[in-house]
């Protein structure tokens, strides 16, 4: 089966277009592999026969990476006769928006053997921190004690201390405070 972008190609040989039709095989031939490891995401794209010097990796608005550069044609002498053209020319470019527990000061990229490695590692993610609160207010036992009622018998505006429960379990007796 042809390729479909040969035959695209194909369609606009003598056409302007041409080189439209040329420059998305490119892109079109720009194979990436794009992994995610537990500390960082690794993008490697087959580049062969370019080196370093052509190819330009940057990260364009906040967080989309861009891997670019240029195949140059190969030098047409007149004496040459072509019985195909299948490596593609001209500029090539792939773009990937990263996620945001990426470290973007971080990055690194290197060509090896005709394969770029970019590498962008990730954010260290915060350990949840566990703060105790301590609550403020009365338990119910010292609330019981501190309330207060007025007795009849007593001058008004004195407070009488009113009767309290123990609340233990193997106490079941009623303790009363005294009047002062």
């Amino acid at each position: 089966m042809p390729d479909p972008m040969d035959i695209i190609v194909t369609i606009f040989d003598d056409s302007p277009a041409r080189s439209i039709a040329r420059d998305a095989h490119a892109m079109a031939r720009t194979n990436v592999d794009w992994k995610e490891t537990p500390t960082e995401h690794v993008f490697k794209a087959d580049l062969p026969g370019l080196k370093k010097e052509e190819v330009v990796v940057q990260v364009e608005d906040h967080r989309t990476l861009s891997i670019s550069g240029q195949r140059k044609k190969e030098e047409v002498h007149k004496t040459d006769t072509w019985h195909r053209v299948e490596r593609s020319s001209g500029n090539f470019m792939r773009k990937f928006r990263l996620p945001e527990n990426t470290n973007l000061d971080h990055i690194t990229a290197e060509v090896e053997n005709g394969v770029l490695t970019i590498v962008v590692p990730k954010v260290e993610k915060k350990k949840p921190q566990t703060r105790s609160i301590e609550i403020g207010g009365h338990d119910e036992q010292s609330e019981q004690q501190a309330v207060t009622h007025h007795d009849e018998k007593a001058p008004s505006g004195v407070a009488v201390p009113m009767e309290t429960t123990d609340a233990t379990p193997d106490s079941k007796s009623t303790s009363s405070t005294e009047e002062k």
